[in-house]
């Protein structure tokens, strides 16, 4: 019913006279919301909160006034089934990274299903709208400002890589996925695919990688600012021996 409707919407004139919207356009748009992003990832607390908003009201703002349709932000339902082999092929990655993880003894699953889900559920619908900003936002800017396809999805995974600096493990990933997933977006024009298919390599990553490496997901100012909570030990004064009854006896039981 939803896909139904969104391939209804989407014959809607919005993306005929996009391509002939000014570059200018585009770049100010494009700035705009990236120096906003940039800020909320590189801002200490408490104003990281505030800059998070204003970041979030400019980016549906700058959406909304420079709508293109349904289609070309790949919110349909044509072509969903044809491009869900991106999804099956991150859940075998991610089977892969499990397995290795589980023979280096890195794997860290949480207690229960419920615990998954309650643990998750908000970094898969955060996946979902990191592609929503990758392909509807970025990359629809910059083919309005770079000819072709490859260019310009190469600096929409660039500038989506820059965003998770200086974070070792997810910079060059992100860099790839981002290359990738505009490739298959330009192909297809479905982002549910991809937004599943993020989300599953995101949840392998924290489930696989230490959190000393990755600082936990970490990008920006809060991976510099990063510190493992310590394990808690014990004060020596605290500490009592065990009375005489807990004590092993040391003479031969009968």
């Amino acid at each position: 019913m939803l896909f139904s409707m969104a391939d209804s919407a989407a014959s809607l004139p919005g993306g005929q006279f996009a391509a002939s919207r000014p570059k200018g356009r585009a770049l100010l748009e494009l700035g705009v919301a990236y120096g906003l992003i940039l800020a909320v990832i590189w801002t200490p607390r408490p104003w990281q909160k505030a800059l998070w908003w204003i970041a979030a009201a400019a980016v549906l703002a700058i959406t909304a006034i420079s709508f293109e349709g349904l289609t070309a932000m790949g919110l349909r339902g044509r072509n969903f089934f044809p491009s869900l082999w991106v999804a099956g092929a991150a859940l075998a990655a991610a089977g892969v990274a499990l397995a290795v993880a589980a023979r280096l003894h890195t794997l860290h699953l949480p207690a229960s299903p419920l615990r998954f889900i309650a643990t998750y559920w908000a970094y898969a619908l955060w996946a979902m709208v990191q592609q929503f900003l990758l392909q509807c936002f970025f990359l629809a800017r910059l083919r309005r400002i770079v000819a072709g396809e490859f260019k310009p999805a190469a600096a929409a995974a660039g500038i989506f890589a820059a965003a998770h600096l200086p974070n070792p493990i997810l910079t060059p990933i992100t860099l790839l996925w981002g290359m990738g997933a505009c490739m298959v977006f330009l192909r297809y024009r479905n982002l549910y695919p991809l937004g599943i298919a993020h989300a599953i390599l995101g949840i392998s990553i924290a489930l696989t990688v230490p959190g000393n490496l990755d600082h936990n997901m970490r990008v920006g100012l809060s991976y510099i600012n990063y510190s493992p909570k310590p394990t808690p030990v014990a004060h020596p004064a605290s500490f009592k021996p065990p009375s005489p009854l807990q004590q092993p006896s040391a003479l031969p039981q009968p």
